[in-house]
């Protein structure tokens, strides 16, 4: 199995910027895709940005040009560099990590509030 966490959030003004990390762990070659997602109390759990092994990225649109996922392999850890952020970024973060025979694995989630 595969053991996920996150670590970074935090309370940051309008227009900040803030690194999330995830450090992963266990049976990691079997992990082919990592990603971020967000959840406040309204809303699902939506994507904000996924990496694959070949390093390929996708985004949600909402966060486009303001937040980068990253993946260090050499020290097991993914990223979330977040910019420009907006009290609408507010959320619960999550880790996921996808395991082959796709098994979704999660972290315990990481707070990040946008308020001035």
């Amino acid at each position: 199995q595969v053991q996920l966490v996150e670590s970074g959030g935090g309370l940051v003004q309008p227009g900040g910027s803030l690194r999330l990390s995830c450090g992963y762990s266990g049976s990691i070659f079997s992990i082919y895709l990592m990603g971020w997602y967000r959840q406040t109390p309204e809303k699902q759990r939506d994507l904000v940005a996924v990496i694959n092994t070949d390093g390929a990225t996708e985004y949600a649109g909402s966060v486009k040009g303001r937040f980068t996922i990253s993946r260090d392999t050499a020290k097991n850890v993914a990223y979330l560099q977040m910019s420009s952020l907006k009290a609408e970024d507010t959320a619960v973060y999550y880790c996921k990590a996808v395991l082959r025979g796709s098994v979704n694995v999660w972290g315990q989630g990481t707070q990040v509030t946008v308020s001035s």
